[in-house]
């Protein structure tokens, strides 16, 4: 098999999948899960500490290389001339990397002031001209994200508060189940209006390992996996974002993000300096081509983040050995793609690697209820990026209170599924239309992950 060909599994015909799977019994069946999820690099421990592991096969030069980039990462930015982490702001969100990936893992639903801010806004306008060829057109005043913090003597561009709001919902056995759904109030801090078209996007910080390995799947293999037309007829029409490399000044195949909008982890890193925490760098200087950190301070922070360990996953039980046979009836594994191989990288030991990311990293119409109005590049206001699911047993116990989903809306696992529509409304409907102990099944499964 050559490096980088998938190990899809497709959807089985669901009344021939459902039927195999109620007709086993849980210990009967054998779990196809390998523990070892990050291929080489995995590190066996699930603690709260499971996402802060450099890999596992890192040569003592790389070892030492991630921990200058873990301080790098963790480095807390300042202003008024300081010799050391000087360029906050003027405007910003946090002040580090780290305030929002707490032990590199998601940031929690909130915006406020202080260090609790960890999600942030996305804004554009409907029309005009885009920041970048195909990207969002920023709005004026404040620009394509909104920094609700300032350094002394500024004002924030704006101020933000979250309204829950609560929805009922009944499984097919009766049991009732609550949803909630983010409202946003934004407040400019020059008093002046919204512009009527603005677009708005919650978005919560994901956990940031396993990253390199993400970036080491063939663009081939991603576009293999694409069937923008529903070709196959299963109802899923996944594609990749096409966006814009900022250092090769050309569109690139989108991976990371919610709406996969940047193309590699140099740039994501670039990015979260200059829009999170208003730092500049060579990639994105300012307006007269300033930068307050050089090219070795994000490429060291850039390492960091694509060396970190995945945490192997947990032993099954057999229930959920029988959930994850649900996981793939009910159509799960028809965008959360369990194994695939990695292709050739830069970085030796993330090169060839068998993992068990959970994505196809394709963007995927998700229905109306997760739309967020906001097109990122060829990605729609209803399409977002097959999040990985690896680790994600652990989230709880990394950060706990931190939320599912693209802004956190979602409380617990099954809260996740059932806000799923459009291409995963049908899996979403397996699942709500199963009986308690199947949906505890496929619950225990992901929990082992």
């Amino acid at each position: 098999m050559r490096p980088g060909q998938l190990f899809r599994i497709h959807r089985l015909t669901a009344a021939a999948a459902l039927a195999a799977v109620a007709g086993a019994s849980g210990c009967d069946e054998q779990s196809t899960i390998e523990y070892r999820a990050g291929g080489d690099t995995t590190v066996d421990n699930r603690t709260s500490n499971s996402y802060s592991f450099p890999a596992a096969n890192l040569d003592e030069a790389e070892v030492e290389r991630h921990a200058e980039g873990d301080l790098a990462f963790d480095s807390t930015f300042v202003t008024g001339g300081a010799p050391v982490n000087n360029g906050l702001g003027p405007l910003y969100n946090n002040t580090s990397c780290g305030r929002c990936h707490g032990r590199d893992g998601r940031g929690m639903a909130l915006i406020g002031v202080g260090a609790s801010s960890q999600s942030l806004v996305r804004v554009s306008l409907r029309d005009g001209d885009p920041e970048v060829p195909g990207g969002s057109v920023p709005v004026p005043g404040i620009g394509t994200q909104v920094q609700n913090h300032a350094v002394y003597g500024r004002a924030p561009e704006a101020s933000i508060s979250i309204e829950w709001v609560e929805q009922i919902g009944t499984y097919a056995d009766g049991s009732e189940y609550s949803l909630r759904a983010p409202r946003l109030t934004i407040e400019r801090s020059d008093a002046l209006p919204l512009d009527a078209s603005t677009m708005t996007s919650l978005r919560q910080p994901p956990a940031v390992f396993g990253l390199g390995l993400l970036e080491a799947i063939d663009a081939a293999t991603l576009e293999s996996w694409e069937d923008p037309d529903d070709a196959d007829g299963d109802g899923i029409s996944g594609r990749m974002n096409l966006v814009w490399d900022a250092r090769e000044g050309a569109p690139a195949v989108g991976r990371f993000g919610h709406k996969a909008n940047t193309p590699n982890l140099l740039q994501q890193t670039a990015a979260a300096y200059v829009n999170d925490m208003g730092v500049t760098s060579p990639i994105f200087p300012d307006e007269e081509g300033g930068e307050d950190v050089d090219l070795d301070t994000v490429e060291l922070a850039a390492f960091y983040v694509r060396t970190l360990a995945v945490p192997g996953a947990a032993r099954h039980s057999s229930e959920a050995n029988r959930g994850e046979g649900l996981f793939s009836a009910f159509g799960c594994a028809g965008c959360h793609v369990p194994r695939v191989e990695t292709g050739e990288h830069e970085l030796a030991a993330l090169s060839y690697q068998a993992i068990q990311p959970y994505t196809d990293l394709l963007v995927h119409d998700m229905g109306e209820e997760l739309a967020d109005g906001r097109p990122d590049f060829l990605a729609s206001e209803r399409e977002w990026r097959t999040a990985p699911l690896w680790g994600i047993g652990l989230v709880q116990t990394v950060q706990p209170g931190s939320g599912y989903l693209h802004d956190g809306r979602a409380r617990d696992l099954a809260e996740a599924i059932l806000w799923h529509g459009g291409e995963a409304e049908e899996a979403r409907e397996h699942f709500r239309g199963a009986d308690q102990a199947d949906r505890a099944a496929i619950l225990a499964f992901l929990r082992t992950l």
